[in-house]
């Protein structure tokens, strides 16, 4: 049975939603539907190719009017007016706000170790603006009605077959959650670090190992670093909101892991339930061997 990542590709869409425009966001309910249910007489066409050792497959998003003209509308800031037609501007927000769904969806997916999906790359080939009545009929087009801060937008999603069986829920239209899968992952967290706990102890002894115990209570502040960058005060003072400050570390760089403000490991990016983590990488002296 092919892995699902139904739940990863619903979290990078309201992931990347929420951190770009800044919106409360959640999805509804997936559903297949024909081409004739787009109301929109535009919409803008983005053509995304999915790969990794195992499957090569193409992906279509159609973006009508009205969630197109958000995206440009609430990436700078809300401010003005909400334009009623899509232009270059908007083709370009949106290529952007795909495009970073994209690399998110390829960090996460390969962070889960799928043995059926592995070295998965996933990018923007092309992005337009075109009729709805020129879209071809296909019966693997899916929409996804969302909530922006709890106002109705939808966006549609055409597969082809080859993806299909790794999106089992989302094409099912099965309710994407992993409770479960949550709580055993939990479980298995308190195992390993019951597990690292008596290995300490087993090392020290039994003064120490009370006195070490005494400490396990205290709380320490866990933050990850994405990046760093010096800058003059007359240059920040010239920030404005929908500026974009690029910083010295590389997207595909490693992230800081800091225990109270010091490094102690580095990791990457991971959704779990719709929700930013991090998977540590090496710590310490200990490190994945990739």
């Amino acid at each position: 049975m092919a892995s699902d990542i139904s739940s990863i590709v619903q979290g990078e869409l309201i992931n990347t939603f929420e951190s770009l425009l800044s919106l409360q966001t959640e999805v509804d309910n997936i559903s297949q539907v024909p081409k004739e249910d787009i109301s929109s007489e535009q919409c803008i066409e983005i053509k995304v190719k999915f790969s990794s050792k195992e499957v090569e497959s193409s992906w279509v998003y159609y973006l009508p009017t009205l969630i197109s003209t958000k995206f440009e509308y609430y990436m700078l800031g809300g401010i003005g007016d909400l334009k009623s037609s899509i232009d270059d501007e908007i083709v370009d927000a949106t290529k952007e706000i795909i495009s970073t769904i994209c690399g998110s969806l390829s960090t996460s997916v390969n962070a889960q170790d799928f043995e059926d999906l592995s070295k998965v790359q996933c990018s923007v080939e092309s992005g337009g603006v075109i009729q709805v009545s020129d879209i071809a009929n296909d019966d693997n087009l899916y929409k996804v009605e969302f909530k922006f801060n709890n106002e109705p937008v939808e966006l549609y999603i055409q597969f082809d077959e080859a993806i299909l069986p790794y999106l089992e829920k989302f094409v099912s239209g099965q309710e994407i959650e992993n409770e479960e899968e949550e709580e055993a992952n939990a479980n298995d967290s308190k195992t390993e670090l019951s597990s690292a706990t008596s290995s300490v102890l087993s090392l020290l002894g039994d003064e120490a190992s009370e006195n070490l115990k005494l400490l396990f209570d205290v709380s320490l502040k866990f933050s990850v670093r994405l990046g760093t960058k010096t800058f003059l005060l007359k240059d920040i003072v010239n920030w404005d909101v929908g500026q974009i400050i690029e910083l010295e570390q590389m997207v595909n760089e490693p992230l800081d892991i800091l225990i109270n403000g010091v490094k102690i490991g580095e990791g990457e990016a991971v959704i779990v339930e719709s929700k930013f983590g991090v998977k540590i990488k090496n710590i310490g002296e200990k490190k994945i061997e990739v």
